[in-house]
């Protein structure tokens, strides 16, 4: 008896130093990325999940971790637009080969972005003025992304990203003429294993006809889930309305597939419907993501 007491005992005790060591393993506090930076690189174990601004419309408000790079591109971006506002029967197409974003980590919930489109076409097939045709490098944005909540967890995500657009374009690709904007992503997690993307964006845009300014208002809405193993898809709202006088609102309706390669390789394809008179009338793409 005297012998079942002490083990008794031993046991008691032991179940008593492993409740303290777990209760004392799990007031650890997290690790702290606080400290990384572009020059002190996150840890590859700390590493969040990859996330991408690609290739819904709709903006992530996660940040690539402080040190590292990531590139998200458009292997074939391609456009088709048969109902010009100002003009039926034109139709426009357009090809944009490679444009991408690239983004390097500066702190653990700022990163910084370059948007270049390195070679587009444009063909333009107008009964009235006959066909025009443009091509060649088109206009660089920067853009700054601000975390404000939510990067390492939680329901929630919320950042603020300010960019400017950079005139570079040539052979008229573009409007010759420096603009900018605010944009706001909110990310929430749903039930069911439902993900749900929210984006308001303010663009300061150069008027058509004028050296003057205008606001335009964007906001787009998506749903994701996985499908199946590592292959995910989303369905997304796009609108975008303009001040601008005499100007037409743009709505589309997107769909597309991600597939996570590895843990640092996205492939993704997907299809923009336009909805509205204004907004192109298709818009097919196949992208990559490449983190390192």
């Amino acid at each position: 008896m005297k012998l079942a007491n002490l083990g008794k005992q031993i046991s008691a005790a032991g179940l008593s130093l492993l409740a303290t060591v777990g209760v004392a393993r799990a007031a650890e506090p997290a690790a702290d990325k606080s400290r990384c930076h572009l020059f002190n690189l996150t840890p590859r174990e700390l590493m969040r999940e990859l996330s991408t601004d690609r290739p819904d419309k709709t903006e992530s408000p996660f940040t690539v971790d402080a040190g590292h790079f990531q590139i998200e591109m458009d292997l074939v971006h391609y456009s088709y637009d048969k109902h010009n506002p100002a003009r039926d029967g034109t139709i426009v197409r357009t090809w944009s080969i490679a444009p991408m974003n690239l983004k390097v980590g500066l702190l653990n919930n700022v990163d910084l972005q370059l948007v270049l489109q390195p070679h587009g076409y444009g063909h333009t097939s107008d009964p009235a003025a006959g066909v025009s045709k443009q091509r060649g490098f088109g206009d660089m944005v920067a853009r700054l992304k601000w975390n404000l909540w939510g990067n390492d967890g939680g329901d929630t995500a919320f950042a603020l990203m300010p960019y400017l657009k950079l005139p570079t374009n040539q052979d008229q690709l573009g409007n010759r003429s420096v603009e900018g904007g605010l944009i706001a992503p909110l990310a929430v997690e749903l039930p069911a294993g439902w993900g749900l993307g929210l984006m308001t964006q303010l663009d300061i845009v150069r008027d058509g006809g004028t050296s003057g300014y205008h606001p335009e208002f964007v906001n787009s809405i998506t749903f994701s889930h996985d499908i199946a193993g590592k292959l995910g898809g989303y369905v997304e709202f796009f609108s975008s309305v303009s001040t601008e006088r005499g100007s037409a609102w743009i709505g589309t309706l997107d769909v597309g597939l991600t597939y996570g390669l590895t843990e640092n390789i996205q492939l993704d394809a997907g299809v923009n419907f336009g909805l509205t008179r204004a907004a192109d009338d298709v818009n097919p793409f196949v992208g990559i993501t490449f983190r390192f």
